[in-house]
């Protein structure tokens, strides 16, 4: 296998869902100037004896087995350029079809298989791709025909109520200082780093949905009225 990141400690899988799993994990990295440790999320959505794994976060041994247990990986789904770390792995450990968004930056990662695009062909079932048009890196949403409607987010969306066991206690200082934990609440540092501007988000007004697995934070159920709330108050729309 290529050089790649080693496991980083995270928690079970948990069935969230039916047939969608979630797993949080660690990421430690430079962001403005400083070296920052917080937590991170891999959702799976199991199809038959297919899995689909969004966002992926390296397991380690024990996780890998409990993986393997709920079926066989098939897909790995980027949905968010500043993701990617864990990709190379899982595509080479399982010779897995890789799904990314035209445009994202793959210098430390896989080229795509497949291309992820609005109305084009998806790596699930029930499933519809929502894509920000204004930001300067793609990211998308995927919408899952299911319960409700699920949203499975990479970091526009994020759910962060509370530090959890993956932060560092410098990391939480600093997060807490610039708003990180509120729940329903938009990526900062994506906003800083992708500057989405308000269409984007009176599109996303009219996706119905019920739920949200993020990137970061712990799922968000029925919270669709919690998320709008939050665009009328950063976005005014």
């Amino acid at each position: 296998m290529s050089d790649v990141a080693d496991a980083m400690p995270h928690g079970d899988l948990q069935e969230v869902f039916p047939d969608i799993f979630f797993v949080t994990g660690t990421m430690r990295g430079e962001f403005f100037g400083a070296m920052w440790q917080f937590s991170r999320n891999m959702v799976v959505i199991r199809e038959g004896d297919d899995l689909t794994i969004v966002n992926s976060v390296r397991l380690d041994d024990d996780g890998l087995e409990q993986l393997e247990s709920l079926g066989a990986v098939k897909n790995v789904v980027r949905i968010g350029d500043m993701h990617g770390l864990d990709d190379q792995f899982y595509v080479e450990r399982y010779d897995a079809t890789f799904w990314a968004m035209p445009g994202m930056g793959h210098d430390d990662g896989p080229t795509p298989d497949r291309e992820l695009v609005p109305g084009g062909e998806m790596p699930v079932s029930d499933c519809e791709l929502f894509t920000f048009e204004t930001t300067n890196r793609p990211e998308g949403i995927l919408r899952l025909d299911r319960d409700g409607g699920i949203m499975i987010a990479c970091d526009s969306l994020q759910n962060w109520v509370a530090p959890d066991e993956f932060f560092d206690d410098s990391t939480v200082d600093t997060m807490r200082g610039m708003g990180f934990f509120t729940p329903c609440n938009l990526g900062l540092a994506w906003l800083h780093g992708s500057e989405p501007e308000a269409p984007d988000f009176e599109r996303l007004k009219k996706v119905s949905f019920r739920h949200a697995l993020c990137g970061h934070g712990v799922p968000a159920h029925d919270s669709r009225e919690d998320f709008h709330a939050t665009f009328s108050r950063m976005y005014q729309v």
